[in-house]
This record gives structure tokens, sequence and C-alpha cells, in this order.
């Protein structure tokens, strides 16, 4: 209602709660900042990258939208929707988000070179380790070390007191903890690795198309996932409709006729 106020108009469209849902879920879009199109072509392999390695990961969220519109604190974002609520997640659920997350980094690398591979990674690669931590340390997704927790701290704080101290590792069992990270990171980084060298033309197709764009949706995603041409974005004419079909117009200045029921007793609705 506020976006289609700001917009003079009478009326609440499909399209103001589409955008009024994506300020929701992806953040405020900041029209204010200025990019480059270096910037922006760069931008849509890194989420382009994220999107490919996603969609063809088993047991990955469905892609929702991918954008290359500044939101936040973010230069672009690739948006994963559940298709329904979850509880718990498989260890090759989490393989494949870890491998996703390295997606638009290894894209950088794969078109630009070492030499121009950006920071923009960099809360790619916190979660990806934070993720491969917990699956070695927390959720016993390591074969070597077992279904046991690592560096927890047990207790909780009494009278401003901190809580007891759980047991810490041996030097042994922290080298033998970060070796199981990296193999759980280098192999599910190759991972996505492959998935874009075969997958390369798709990624051009995808950049071309956030380039002349900047959002694509779901329908565009799967065309270009199949190979086909993307069709369209949905027509702003058609998402401006209101919601409502149909309106009558009220003459105020005349009573309201009121239909009464006499076979009913009075105080009967």
């Amino acid at each position: 209602a506020l976006l289609a106020a700001r917009s003079n108009k009478v009326q609440v469209s499909m399209g103001d709660l589409e955008r009024a849902k994506d300020k929701i879920l992806m953040g405020a879009e900041r029209h204010t900042m200025v990019m480059t199109e270096d910037d922006k072509l760069l931008t849509a392999y890194h989420e382009a990258g994220h999107c490919i390695v996603g969609q063809c990961s088993p047991d990955h969220d469905p892609v929702y939208k991918v954008s290359i519109m500044p939101r936040g604190r973010a230069l672009g974002i690739t948006m994963f929707l559940p298709e329904r609520d979850q509880y718990s997640a498989s260890k090759r659920k989490l393989e494949s988000q870890i491998a996703s997350l390295f997606g638009g980094r290894i894209a950088e690398l794969m078109i630009y070179g070492g030499d121009r591979v950006t920071t923009g990674a960099s809360n790619d690669i916190e979660r990806a380790t934070e993720l491969a931590r917990n699956m070695v340390t927390r959720w016993g997704f390591s074969d070597k070390l077992g279904p046991l927790v690592y560096g927890e701290e047990g207790g909780q704080p009494f009278m401003g007191y901190p809580g007891s101290q759980g047991s810490k590792v041996s030097s042994n069992v922290a080298h033998q903890i970060d070796e199981e990270i990296r193999a759980v990171i280098d192999c599910n980084y190759k991972r996505a690795e492959t998935i874009l060298q075969e997958n390369i033309s798709i990624l051009h197709k995808m950049a071309d198309a956030l380039m002349k764009w900047e959002t694509i949706d779901k329908d565009q995603i799967d065309d270009l996932m199949s190979g086909k041409d993307p069709r369209p974005p949905q027509d702003d004419n058609e998402t401006s409709k209101p919601i409502y079909a149909k309106q009558e117009k009220v003459d105020i200045t005349k009573p309201v006729k009121t239909k009464i029921n006499k076979n009913k007793p009075a105080g009967q609705v």
C-alpha cells in the first residue's frame, strides 16, 4: 500500500505486492548507489555463478530471484527459497550449500582471472567455512572424528560468573579437525568448479540477462538452465492491474437500503 501511494496510485496492484515482498526478502533497493558497467558485469557473473551451482546441486533450495541491483550492503543477491518448512538439513544439502557459496568466487576466477578476483566473496567464504566447521565439530558428519561435539563451552552463567568450560581438544585432535574442515571445503569447491566449467555458456547468457534486466526470476532462470533464450520479464502493465477486479460506486448522500427478512424474529440476523 505504501509503494502504491508513493507512485500516486489509487489501487494496490500485484506488482506493488511483488516489490514489497522483494524488499522484505532481499532488502531495500539502493538506487542512489552508482556502479560502473564493469562492476555490474562482474557482479552479474558472480551472482550467476551462485545461481548455476545451486540449481545443479542435489537437495539445494530452488532459486527465487537473482539481482544485480544493490540492496543493503550487497552489490547483488541470489535468493534461494525452500519449497516447504524445514527443520533439519541433510549432509548432502549442507554440502550443496557450501558449493553454491563458492560459485560466485569461482565465476570471477574463470572470467577475470586471479588478479581481478574481488572481496565480494568474503561473506560467502565465511558462511561456507562456518557450515563446514559445524558439520565436523557439531553435527557429526566427519567419519574420522565421529558423532562428537568438539570445542563447545558448557554451562550457563550464574550470578555474573561464567559457566564451566567444556573439555578442550588436544593439539592432535585440533589438527584433525582442521584437516576435516579443509577436506569438506576442497571437495565442494572442486564440485562447484566442475559445474561452472560444464555450464560456461549458461554462465555467459545469465550474466547477459542480468545486464539487460538487472533482476531475473525463476521462470527466466529455468529458460536459461534448459538452454533456451530467457523470456522477457512480466509486462509491468500486467502487474500494475488492480487486485480488485470489480468496484462499485456508492453515493454517500443517499441512505443505504437494507433488506429485512420478516420471517426471522427481531434481533436475529
